[in-house]
């Protein structure tokens, strides 16, 4: 099982849709607070539509909380714009921490002091980031790839 942590997500349809894709790779989502909405919000709920009943999920109300449940924290990998290694270029493992940050200006400097593995997603010079929900899906699908998705 992979985990995949969203530190204080601001838009609801893409926490949902995240929520979704969890539930669809047998994946755990951590939440980290403040959020940008209530978690009983309808778009959420709508975006991850009848699944999100089945959604192993866990929030905190920081990242200090967030850090005490981390076994190994070498295996924590924080998506970063600004970070020079891909995704693509790491062997991911069973039990892996994926970690986002907020749509609007993604991790802070302070998270991402926290943990020494960045990766950034490959993309064209003519956006500055993918949308959340696809930057997750592409991670998880490589990560799911190489660990092996057994349906």
């Amino acid at each position: 099982m992979l985990n995949i942590v969203l530190v204080e997500p601001e838009i609801p349809n893409n926490t949902g849709n995240i929520g979704r894709l969890c539930v669809g790779t047998e994946s755990k989502l951590h939440l980290i607070h403040p959020f940008g909405f209530v978690i009983n919000d309808k778009n959420l709920k709508r975006s991850g539509l009848d699944y999100w009943v089945h959604l192993d999920v866990t929030e905190y109300q920081n990242v200090d909380e967030w850090l005490n449940q981390i076994p190994d924290r070498s295996r924590v990998f924080l998506m970063s714009s600004h970070a020079s290694k891909s995704y693509l270029e790491t062997e991911f493992q069973d039990g892996d921490w994926l970690v986002f940050g907020k749509e609007s200006v993604g991790l802070s400097a302070a998270v991402l002091d926290l943990f020494e593995n960045h990766l950034t997603i490959p993309m064209s010079p003519l956006i500055r980031s993918f949308n959340i929900a696809n930057s997750v899906a592409f991670v998880v699908g490589e990560a799911k790839r190489q660990i092996g998705l057994k349906r």
